[in-house]
């Protein structure tokens, strides 16, 4: 657990924010990663406004609050419900989280409303992190949100990647795929970002609001396709991509497009980053760390065999390195749901997990959500299976049930933080003893 909660504390997205954003002579200085200062200058009689939507774009705002005080015109973020703070100059609403509603359509349009208005002169500061894609959403003409709600429960039902996932959601939107940015232009945009996806890729975090979007209404009908839910998904969202398809409708704002190409972006927070300061608690700790991956993803139950077989390896043959050792990954499975039951990626992945030690000795591990609400998570132990057992329960049949929360909870083995207001995707620890 210390280990995790240091993971945690190290995409807090206010220190994140302050560590790359700054005021100075009449400018927004924003420090990418890389190191690089680049001023962004308000005009004398220039606005800036602040914009945004995710799990931890409130916290976010406040140090943006924070840097910039009064030269604040106004600004307006969502968040998923619970994750709200009072905020002296941009206003904070919450909406649900993964499928939207109509709170996150209201405040997609205002925001919307709020970056047309931003004239040349003026700077509008984007916060947004992961859970973005669902609060921020004001979908396409012809497009209602109970078509939008049902499109996003067939494809977290079918396991699609989070990719696949906002592919979709551009094509069905006013304000993804760089629509925002398009928006705002001639007003110069900074983008504070939190990833919450692989490779930190700026047209998948949130859908991409202000990053020109490399997909197309094609990409996104193949996704629809190749997961099995074309014929599923509401007439009216058919007939818009095959609309788009035929070119019918403009497609996103695509790479060299002016409108996006001007975005200064920055990337303040990853999993990578969280991973680096896990290390550095475990090493501290005696435990010689191993990074695996931040890229991890695939079926949840798959991807724990295959932790549990690495850290089995170092138990029995110290290899890759002797024990006492901590490996990590991070990243983001997926559930391919096939029961009823109740739980999330990470309680599917530490009940497999736990299955997969079971019968073994000196390794135990742990699968959290660093945004501590989305399935917060699981710890896996060689006698985890046992005990339940012990009561009679079968965890082999609450894995294929999909019902991973519910076991876990009855043998104690339940992870729960409560909302963390960041989101980084999701980090596995374990520890291996000599």
């Amino acid at each position: 657990m210390s280990i995790f909660r240091a993971a945690v504390a190290a995409a807090d997205p206010h220190d994140a924010v302050r560590r790359h954003l700054a005021w100075e002579d009449g400018a927004v200085v924003v420090t990418q990663e890389d190191g690089r200062a680049t001023r962004v200058p308000v005009a004398p009689h220039g606005k800036v406004w602040v914009v945004g939507a995710g799990k931890g774009s409130a916290p976010m705002a406040a140090a943006v609050e924070g840097v910039l005080g009064d030269r604040i015109a106004g600004g307006l973020v969502c968040v998923k419900d619970g994750h709200g703070l009072p905020l002296e100059r941009v206003e904070v609403v919450e909406a649900s989280h993964p499928v939207p509603d109509a709170r996150g359509v209201a405040a997609g349009r205002r925001i919307l409303g709020i970056v047309r208005a931003a004239e040349a002169g003026d700077v509008v500061v984007s916060v947004l992190s992961g859970g973005g894609s669902a609060l921020l959403a004001a979908p396409a003409e012809g497009i209602g949100l109970d078509h939008v709600q049902e499109v996003t429960r067939l494809l977290l039902s079918s396991g699609a990647a989070i990719g696949e996932l906002n592919a979709v959601r551009k094509h069905l939107s006013q304000v993804k795929g760089g629509y925002l940015a398009a928006a705002a232009h001639p007003a110069r945009v900074v983008n504070l970002v939190l990833s919450d996806v692989i490779g930190d890729r700026l047209d998948v975090i949130a859908s991409g609001p202000f990053s020109p979007d490399p997909t197309t209404f094609e990409d996104a009908k193949e996704v629809l396709v190749r997961r099995e839910v074309w014929d599923r998904v509401p007439e009216p969202v058919r007939r818009h991509l095959e609309a788009g398809v035929r070119g019918e409708v403009p497609d996103t704002p695509k790479p060299g497009d002016p409108r996006v190409e001007g975005v200064i972006h920055a990337i303040v927070g990853s999993n990578r980053k969280s991973l680096e300061a896990a290390a550095s608690a475990a090493r501290e700790l005696g435990y010689a760390p191993l990074v695996l991956t931040s890229r991890m993803e695939g079926e949840a139950r798959e991807v724990a065999r295959v932790l549990a077989a690495v850290a089995c390896e170092v138990r029995e043959a110290g290899n890759p390195l002797a024990a006492p050792a901590c490996i990590l990954a991070g990243g983001e499975t997926t559930v391919t749901i096939r029961g009823d039951g109740k739980g999330g990626r990470n309680q599917e992945l530490a009940l497999a997990l736990a299955l997969a030690l079971e019968g073994w000795e000196g390794v135990v591990g742990l699968s959290g959500g660093t945004d501590g609400t989305d399935g917060p998570g699981g710890i896996a132990t060689p006698t985890t299976a046992r005990r339940g057992r012990d009561q009679g329960l079968d965890p082999e049949a609450f894995l294929r049930n999909n019902d991973s929360y519910r076991y876990l909870e009855a043998v104690g083995d339940l992870l729960v933080t409560g909302p963390t207001r960041t989101n980084v995707m999701d980090v596995q620890v374990l520890l291996v003893a000599p």
